[in-house]
């Protein structure tokens, strides 16, 4: 990102148009169209572009707002202290935008010419069909969109070929054709194969199954086969990623057509069906192979469709104010379809969600039964949220998560400012040396264990963190942790706690372990003891680094 200013920014503006992928632009919207319209290409691979005006109280949007530039005017308002000016449909409705629908997954639009005519249907609320989209992570869409929708225009999700048709509207008809990332060619061959030979058989192969070429991102084959040039060739000229696998693997692979004679010459029975299956299953939850294997005189070639793996993001809310969630977690649940947590928290984030969201919520106490509902969801291959406030894998949903979570399913962690941390620049820097984060709830774990690390603590001299201090059920157990660490302390060692760090109704104290009053603390606060180094400075709660000043 390049800001220009100077006498030379129309030849300062083209340099940036060639080397960088996001550009803001201080000259007026009329020149910096100007200068850039003769470089345009295509909105998928052009920078994005926003324009400031001199006074920096608008950052405009003006190239490319779905590929970058939307998010870059409204990340200017924390840098410059403008205001976002954002003017693409999708965006003002909070719809996702179909330009870039499935794009992260790799989806791309077959029939470009209908984005506009279908984009305006989702956005008018006209009934959308939707097929073939079930099984994929995407985003969401609103209500008129769905697979059991009566519409005379349509979304379609599909790998297959588009066949010869006398139709008028052609195969697809007025349908907006999606082409997502589902397919795997194998490849065994002879060595020295030509390369024209190699694609000769694939681009057969594909087509007497019905197969779009634009669906297959990968080539998989034999490791004795990853320096054959003409396949590499072939993979190279078309974008796909090669992949490799041990003969040992392969043979493990059950495959229709097997061969002894191959077996004899590369030790597995095939390489071409086995490559293709053992790579669609790698890369999703489960692979079929779609087109046995074909023959020409130096080659064989498979084909594989891949099941994709389902979606969990595990997202940390932060602790409470609506500016201290991140642009990542804003970002996450715009794009998860299913958002999965605590009423509560749900109702704070309300608002960013696009429509068509499903959401899942319930109660407290239900901390494990949310766990299991997200996993399974993402199992089910849909794209989930789960939320909780501060960070997810601090005393949150993380850990109950991925402990129900395997590998069939992808899962994205998105960090969260914790309480603990927000409490901590509330009264200071008490978590300026080395600390220790202790919940009192012996809900999960027994008092024994929870005393043993407060001694540990208060021996190891930590400044220490109470996450679920004190309840109306459990109103002893910080009073226990005090004296403890008391013991280990002088009486003037400061400490601090905050109760509902960020919010609106925040509370802040800051006195000492002998005259901390437990009584004001409950399940809202966070309390923090000092170590025996811990001082307060101007009424601020201070933990020297330890730092020697020369």
């Amino acid at each position: 990102m390049l800001l220009f200013t100077d006498e030379k920014a129309a030849d300062a503006l083209r340099a940036a148009w060639e080397s960088c992928g996001a550009i803001v632009s201080f000259l007026a919207v009329g020149a910096t169209v100007r200068v850039l319209a003769p470089l345009l290409e295509h909105k998928t691979s052009d920078p994005a572009v926003v324009c400031v005006d001199e006074s920096m109280r608008f950052a405009v949007a003006v190239l490319g707002g779905h590929h970058g530039a939307n998010l870059l005017a409204r990340r200017l308002t924390g840098v410059l202290g403008c205001e976002p000016v954002v003017t693409t449909a999708s965006d003002q409705s909070n719809v996702t935008p179909l330009d870039s629908y499935g794009a992260d997954l790799g989806f791309t639009v077959h029939n470009r010419e209908l984005l506009a005519h279908v984009g305006a249907a989702v956005l008018s609320g006209e009934p959308v069909l939707l097929d073939g989209a079930e099984g994929w992570p995407l985003p969401p869409l609103p209500g008129n969109v769905g697979p059991d929708v009566d519409a005379s225009m349509g979304i379609l999700v599909t790998d297959g070929a588009e066949l010869d048709c006398m139709c008028h509207e052609g195969w697809f008809g007025n349908r907006l054709v999606y082409r997502p990332p589902s397919l795997v060619v194998g490849v065994g061959s002879a060595r020295g194969v030509a390369a024209d030979e190699v694609a000769g058989l694939v681009d057969r192969t594909l087509a007497d199954a019905a197969l779009a070429p634009e669906s297959v991102r990968w080539l998989a084959t034999v490791d004795l086969k990853a320096d054959e040039e003409g396949i590499l060739a072939v993979a190279r000229e078309r974008g796909w990623e090669v992949l490799t696998y041990p003969a040992a693997a392969l043979a493990e692979i059950e495959v229709p057509t097997p061969s002894e004679v191959v077996r004899a010459e590369v030790g597995t029975p095939s390489v071409a069906e086995a490559s293709a299956l053992l790579a669609a299953r790698s890369i999703g939850r489960s692979g079929e192979l779609v087109a046995a294997k074909a023959k020409s005189a130096n080659a064989t070639a498979a084909v594989a469709r891949l099941v994709p793996k389902g979606r969990l993001s595990i997202v940390g809310l932060g602790p409470g104010a609506r500016d201290l969630v991140t642009e990542r977690a804003v970002l996450a649940l715009r794009r998860a379809s299913v958002i999965v947590g605590l009423d509560q928290y749900v109702d704070q984030v309300r608002d960013l969600l696009r429509p068509g969201t499903r959401i899942l919520a319930s109660g407290l106490g239900q901390e494990e039964e949310r766990a299991r509902t997200a996993v399974e969801e993402a199992r089910r291959g849909n794209a989930v949220a789960l939320i909780g406030s501060g960070d997810a894998g601090v005393y949150a949903m993380a850990s109950p998560a991925l402990e129900f979570a395997s590998d069939d399913i992808e899962v994205d962690g998105v960090p969260g400012i914790t309480a603990a941390v927000a409490a901590s620049n509330r009264l200071g820097a008490p978590l300026g040396h080395d600390h220790a984060y202790i919940s009192l709830s012996d809900l999960h774990t027994p008092w024994e264990v929870i005393e043993r690390r407060v001694r540990a603590a208060a021996e190891g001299d930590f400044t220490v963190c109470f996450y679920n201090p004190r309840s109306k059920a459990r109103d002893w157990q910080l009073t226990k942790a005090l004296e403890i660490l008391a013991g280990h302390r002088p009486p003037d060692t400061p400490v601090g706690f905050v109760r509902n760090a960020t919010r609106p109704d925040e509370t802040a104290t800051l006195t000492t372990i002998a005259e901390i009053d437990p009584a004001q603390v409950d399940m809202f606060t966070v309390v923090l003891v000092g170590s025996s180094r811990s001082r307060a400075v101007a009424g601020r709660f201070v933990t020297p680094r330890g730092y020697r000043w020369a």
